[in-house]
């Protein structure tokens, strides 16, 4: 078919056309349709279904997540019980108020148990904490490493929680003392003792 058989066709007569150029013409307007149908329907379709797949993944990410809690809550469970009973029995283990000046008798007599000398013990103001107050106290004491290991075994096995900080052991200095003189003197032990309270209500 030559170029002048192409513009004799009449447009309104395709009825009359050869075979070939119908096909043709069929193919050309279903690939029309298809297209307009693929750009104003299938595409947003394809968009909006790649959209609900995000989220369908997103929902499923959270879903496990939550399973993966609701599986392990149980065991949350007894772990909150296990660290509310540990809690608890270190709340018994600080003393109150009225058990302070009980307390603190307790380590001056330690003191004299383990063979130490006092030369002070002068408890500070008490600092509050968030429930309950810290009570520091200064304390110089004279003797030797074996009676400091004494005092410090009958601190850790006092039924209330008092701690050591700041230790410094020293011998005192006298430079009229020969070396084997200051040997023989007693360590001199600066440090300060830390007894706890908790706060009562109200306070």
């Amino acid at each position: 078919m030559t170029l002048d058989d192409l513009r004799s066709l009449d447009v309104n007569d395709i009825a009359r056309w050869p075979g070939i150029m119908q096909t043709v013409v069929v193919i050309l307007v279903c690939l029309m349709i298809g297209g307009a149908g693929y750009w104003f329907v299938v595409k947003s379709q394809i968009q909006e279904l790649q959209q609900v797949k995000a989220e369908e993944e997103t929902l499923r990410n959270r879903f496990e997540a939550r399973q993966r809690k609701a599986a392990g809550l149980e065991d949350y469970k007894a772990q909150l019980a296990e660290m509310e009973e540990r809690f608890s029995h270190m709340l018994r283990q600080l003393p109150g108020r009225k058990e302070v000046a009980s307390l603190l008798q307790d380590v001056s007599q330690l003191r004299v148990a383990s063979g130490l000398e006092e030369q002070l013990f002068q408890p500070e103001p008490e600092q509050p904490k968030d429930f309950y107050a810290e009570l520091p106290i200064r304390i110089t004491l004279l003797g030797d490493f074996h009676q400091y290991g004494d005092f410090a075994e009958g601190v850790a096995a006092l039924p209330r929680i008092v701690t050591l900080h700041d230790i410094v052991l020293k011998r005192p200095s006298n430079r009229r003392r020969g070396e084997e003189d200051q040997a023989k003197q007693p360590l001199v032990m600066t440090a300060k003792a830390r007894t706890y309270r908790y706060l009562e209500e109200g306070e």
